[in-house]
């Protein structure tokens, strides 16, 4: 079976749920043939630039307006009536995917970005493609946007009943929503040496860790986040995670800070470094948060972006796994009162019952369950 993971670099959590999921597949299926592909590598250079770039300048300096455009486009009757136009730029600037696309012939498609999932749709709208895959929307926050409704989806795999408790008062037949969880790497779910890992970083046992987290690009106040830790009288050690954004590092390497803190870069090894935090300071991007939530920490939620990341704030505060800030000035007086306490206990227990660690597998079960429904699993 061919097996097609089809993504979008926009914002790091949607490359990281395709790569979750081609590893958990190729894990469960070592025969299949499986291809993962950036739509943006597909299109013009210009128009990737501008994709990718205009959203992180819009998100990081109008987050506003971006807030707007996510509350305007949450309305699938809007969605329908702007399904044509959608299609025809999909076909305009995905025309190299699409010819990609046929000449693999796969049996599913596996998106986790809405992109693809237009492209999918329009194929399908015009008998475009034979035979046709089986189409799977695979939704990377806790409430799903009217962006990832295509009449086309053969399945939606989503974070928590209330997503599909939404997609299902939207129209989706009920029976075609499955609840799986966020897709993360399996090292998340894996047995993992705290001890050992505080050894390596040289972290002591007798104080708390604070894991400060900038995404993937390092975006967000993660510098005006560290000179309010100054004012934190509780001792507490800290890492701080830049991401991409090596010029964050650099100055982060160099400010004076009142507690033992360790600053990294982009790393690859997230999961050891969550492990060992009493608390995880980030904002709250679908894959950040459930990562967190798979090993069971706490989160102290900032800055989330209008739209989809408040919408994950919500949903977190909701299930009081996390608490949030309102304003930077507060954290000194927050986790003199968490630290220690039975609050932060308790939100560890509510995050762990929440985490889904294998919601990767979780995906591909329900795919391969699908596919044999139909009669179309290849052995």
């Amino acid at each position: 079976m061919r097996v097609l993971i089809a993504t979008v670099t926009a914002g790091a959590g949607h490359l990281q749920a395709a790569s979750a999921l081609e590893e958990a597949w190729k894990a469960f299926r070592p025969q299949d043939a499986v291809e993962k592909l950036d739509v943006l590598n597909f299109t013009p250079k210009l128009y990737r630039k501008v994709y990718i770039e205009g959203y992180i300048q819009v998100v990081e300096r109008a987050p506003e307006l971006w807030g707007h455009f996510f509350k305007k486009t949450d309305n699938p009757a809007l969605m329908r009536k702007l399904t044509r136009s959608r299609r025809a730029l999909a076909k305009v600037t995905t025309s190299k995917f699409i010819t990609r696309l046929k000449s693999y012939k796969p049996h599913v498609v596996l998106c986790t970005h809405f992109m693809p999932l237009e492209i999918m749709g329009h194929l399908r709208s015009k008998a475009n493609l034979k035979p046709e895959p089986l189409t799977v929307s695979i939704v990377t926050d806790f409430e799903a946007h009217a962006l990832w409704m295509e009449p086309g989806v053969n399945l939606y795999c989503v974070a928590a009943e209330e997503t599909k408790a939404r997609l299902v008062a939207r129209g989706v037949p009920e029976n075609i929503v499955r609840v799986t969880g966020i897709p993360i790497a399996a090292r998340f779910s894996k047995p993992i040496d705290a001890a050992a890992v505080r050894k390596r970083y040289g972290l002591r046992d007798d104080l708390p860790i604070l894991l400060l987290l900038g995404g993937g690009f390092g975006m967000g106040p993660v510098s005006e986040i560290m000179q309010e830790l100054n004012k934190l009288h509780t001792p507490v050690q800290v890492i701080v995670v830049c991401g991409r954004n090596e010029e964050l590092r650099r100055e982060l390497a160099v400010v004076e800070k009142k507690h033992p803190t360790h600053v990294m870069g982009f790393v690859t090894n997230m999961e050891e470094f969550i492990s060992v935090a009493d608390l995880v300071i980030t904002k709250p991007g679908g894959l950040t948060t459930s990562e967190a939530l798979a090993l069971g920490k706490p989160i102290l939620i900032f800055n989330p972006i209008p739209g989809q990341e408040a919408a994950n704030s919500d949903f977190l505060l909701e299930h009081g796994a996390a608490v949030k800030l309102n304003a930077l000035e507060d954290i000194p007086f927050r986790l003199q009162k968490l630290l220690g306490s039975s609050k932060l206990s308790e939100m560890a227990k509510l995050a762990k019952a929440l985490g889904k660690p294998a919601a990767a597998t979780a995906v591909c079960r329900e795919v391969l369950a699908e596919l044999d429904q139909g009669g179309a699993l290849e052995e």
